[in-house]
Order: C-alpha cells, then structure tokens, then sequence
C-alpha cells in the first residue's frame, strides 16, 4: 500500500467517525427536545409518516398534486417545528445533523469527487507525518529574503552569492513544477548557516500544500531508526515503524545534515539501500549536507557516492553565515 493509498483510508475512517458521531449528536439532541416539547416529536412522526406515504403512492401512482401537497403541509408542519423550538429556548438548527461540513455533510465527496475539505483532510494528514507541521509555517518560499546573501563577488566561486541562491532558488522552483512529470534529485552543500536546511522546507511546504508526500527526517534520526529497526523493533513506538516504513514510496525524501551521523557498520548499505531503492522506483530525494564533494569518500563507498554525484543536481552554497547576520540585525 502507497502511502497515499494509506492516507486516503484513514482519512475515509475519520469521515466515518465524523459522520456517525454527528448523528449519534443528533440523536440526543432530539431526545432531550421530546422530553421538554413532546409536541415537536409528533411534528416529526407526522413528517416521517407523510413523507413515507408520497413514495409509496408516488411508486404506484404518481401524481404531482400530491407532492404539491407533501411540500405544502411539510413547509406548515416545519415553521411550527422551528416557533416550538425557539419557544422553548432552543435554536432553530438545534434538531439538525451538525455536520463539519455541510457541503459533503462529512461524506468527502460531492458526486463522486473529493469535496475541498476532504483534499484539505489529506494535505493535513502529510504535514503531520513529514515531521515538519510547525516549522513550515515559518519557513517557506514567502519568508525566504535572498537579501541576506552579498551582492559582491565571491573569488572562489567566480560570483556572488546573491546570484548563486538567485540561481538555486530557479532550480528548487522548476524542481516543484516539474514534479508530477520529472522526478529529480537534488543535493545542496556548502556551510552552515546558509539556507540549505530553509529552502529544503520551501520545498516540502510547496509540495505538501499540492498534495504529495514528503517525509524530512535529520541524517541522526534516519540512522536511529535503521539501528532500532534492527536492534529494538519490538520496543519501537508505532509513529517510528510508519515512518520506517514510508522511507521508500514517500513522494519526496529530505534527508538533512548528512554526515553528522554516527558512523557503524550499517550505516552505509543502510543509505545505499535507501537512495538506490529510490532512485529505482524514480521517487525524489533531497540531500543537504555540510560534506564538501572532494571529502564524501572519507564518510561513504565509492557506490554511494557514484549514486548521489551521478543522479543528483548538486548546489553549492555560498556565502556568510546567515543565521548570525539574523541575530546581528534583531540586536540592531
């Protein structure tokens, strides 16, 4: 099972819930206005019994006076209904089924498509799980300032780095609008503080908000996983098996700060297995790490690093440390 496949299901289990629970809600309502106002439960036995009646003679007989009278004595029946009800200090609404929303009156779906709180119901499943829920709400394309990088030219990279990030920032926009036909891979180095970790936020914020999976996890955190997987599963809390589990079929993968890892003996076929897996099934994968190219071969195999520099758009970052000129500027 994919895990949109997964999402889709629970969130049809939740519209179950919702839905019985509201008539369950409904139900107690009414009982509680028949106990104060018996007269509004005769209302609604009449209702039921009339409209009971105009199907069966609308089977054996249709006749349009009859449901002209249906509606005629339904529209009487309802207005004395609603007075008793407000009579007796309730709200006019108050015997209704209290949907969350009484577009697709929790079914999901209005003709067989996906109401807009549904889709909103799936897109909030996979910020839950992308374990980036709160971070994005700060971090995303509408808070990211490429005034924080110089304008002056960079001896090293032979330009600044205000139109390196210029440039990186086209790439992470076409990497977005391209996704549903091109799944690319994407590597972003350089030091800290440079904005890799932020624009991998841009990303994921993009692609949840179209409805796509992603899951971001810290290099640290990827390889507790494996190590628990393999050493503690049966102490492993059910969050961390599900993540586990999405590693290989999640939309897109954020792997951040490769090479902080602690280094074992797995740690290697562990990632070869993830970003191969990937690469085969031509799923997408970020990569951002502080390792320089020339120094990957002390930390991986000659087989990962053939598979990352060789199926993987690599960006350099440039630039000052932006994460102190931030708090330079707020002591300002």
């Amino acid at each position: 099972m994919t895990n949109k496949e997964f999402h889709y299901k629970r969130l049809m289990r939740e519209y179950d819930i919702k839905r019985t629970l509201a008539v369950q809600n409904q139900l107690k309502r009414a009982q509680e206005v028949y106990t104060k106002v018996p007269q509004i439960q005769q209302i609604d036995k009449l209702l039921n019994n009339s409209g009971i009646q105009l199907v069966r003679s609308m089977l054996t007989a249709p006749d349009h006076t009859s449901i002209e009278d249906f509606k005629k004595n339904s529209d009487d029946l309802m207005f004395t209904r609603k007075m008793l009800l407000v009579e007796a200090g309730f709200r006019e609404n108050y015997l209704d089924v209290l949907y969350d929303c009484f577009v697709c009156k929790d079914t999901g779906f209005i003709d067989d498509k996906p109401c807009a709180c549904f889709k909103q119901g799936l897109i909030n499943i996979a910020y839950e799980q992308s374990n980036l829920k709160h971070i994005l709400k700060i971090e995303n394309f509408a808070s990211f300032n490429l005034d924080y990088y110089s304008k002056q030219i960079d001896e090293g990279a032979q330009k600044s780095p205000y139109n390196n990030i210029e440039r990186i920032h086209q790439i992470c926009v076409g990497f977005i609008e391209k996704f549903e036909t091109e799944k690319q891979n994407l590597l972003f180095y350089g030091h800290t503080g440079l904005g890799k970790t932020f624009l991998c936020n841009c990303i994921a914020k993009e692609l949840l908000d179209r409805n796509y999976t992603v899951l971001y996890l810290t290099s640290p955190q990827l390889f507790k996983l494996f190590e628990e997987s393999r050493f503690h599963r049966e102490d492993m809390m059910e969050e961390a098996k599900d993540i586990l589990s999405t590693l290989f079929t999640v939309d897109l993968l954020i792997i951040d700060d490769l090479g902080t890892e602690s280094s074992s003996t797995f740690t290697g076929s562990d990632l070869f297995d993830v970003l191969n897996t990937r690469y085969l099934n031509q799923n997408a994968t970020i990569i951002s790490t502080n390792v320089a190219p020339n120094e990957w071969h002390k930390y991986y195999s000659e087989r990962i690093v053939s598979r990352v520099f060789g199926n993987y758009t690599n960006l350099k970052f440039i630039g000052s440390d932006i994460r102190l000129l931030k708090k330079y500027n707020n002591k300002l």
